[in-house]
């Protein structure tokens, strides 16, 4: 196995006394291969596909060339995910149209599902991140979990093929999102309250940000939004785009259904 991770520390670019190779040898040891073949369901063929969908970016922040990072691998995964989505999508709702399919499709692969995913299958403890990122870039955060599913999702593809990928997608992304049926719930307020507005011919949703507060890395604004002169909700969020939902949904549950 040593002589396997030298060859792959000389490829990435790593010299063997580097931090960030050490840190390569205690994290992806062969007993994390072997518990990483237990999260994918298959048996690993070719680790250095795996090794590079789980090195972040920042870790390689020491190497002028960073392209062995797992963003091209992640680029694969996502059109992985997208068709198989898709697919699954297409078979189970042949009576739904476009809209619909379209919807739901980026409701299963956003960034909150798939860093779900992520972490319920343990992801977080084989991701290669730099040590000194502040906390807002820390290994459990949902960006860098939801990119290193991608990029895992790439390596099995190109480890595996397309059949295996499908079957790691429907076991640990599929199956846990639609068994109890709360995909398909419609989750864009700002939209319900839109189609709201113009079907009974009211003013269209107006939103104010009327306080933000806290530090600049971590922002709180409160929203106000009024439809015509009779509704209106507040809503807070990390950003302008939640807090505009949360908004909207406070304002959809004071009017009469």
């Amino acid at each position: 196995m040593s002589s396997l991770f030298s060859r792959l520390l000389k490829y990435f670019g790593f010299r063997e006394e580097s931090n960030n190779s050490h840190q390569v040898k205690k994290i992806l040891t062969p007993l994390k291969f072997s518990e990483l073949e237990e999260i994918i369901g298959f048996p690993i063929k070719n680790k250095s596909h795996y090794i590079q969908a789980l090195m972040h970016r920042s870790f390689l922040e020491e190497l002028e060339d960073a392209d062995v990072s797992n963003e091209r691998l992640e680029f694969l995964g996502d059109s992985v995910l997208s068709l198989v989505v898709a697919e699954y999508l297409f078979e189970n709702f042949p009576k739904e149209n476009e809209g619909f399919l379209t919807k739901v499709r980026a409701k299963l692969v956003n960034r909150f599902a798939l860093s779900d995913a992520a972490e319920d299958i343990g992801l977080a403890n084989f991701i290669l991140i730099n040590q000194n990122l502040t906390n807002t870039f820390a290994r459990a955060s949902k960006t860098v979990l939801s990119d290193a599913f991608e990029a895992i999702v790439g390596a099995v593809y190109l480890d595996h093929g397309l059949e295996i990928s499908k079957k790691f997608i429907h076991r640990v992304l599929i199956e846990p999102l639609t068994k109890d049926g709360e995909y398909l719930i419609d989750e864009n307020y700002k939209s319900q309250l839109l189609e709201y507005a113009q079907a009974n011919k009211i003013e269209v949703p107006n939103y104010i940000v009327i306080k933000e507060e806290g530090p600049q890395h971590d922002r709180i604004f409160t929203v106000k939004v009024n439809v015509g002169e009779v509704y209106f909700g507040v809503g807070t969020g990390k950003n302008k785009k939640t807090a505009e939902q949360n908004a909207a949904k406070a304002t959809l549950e004071k009017i009469p259904h």
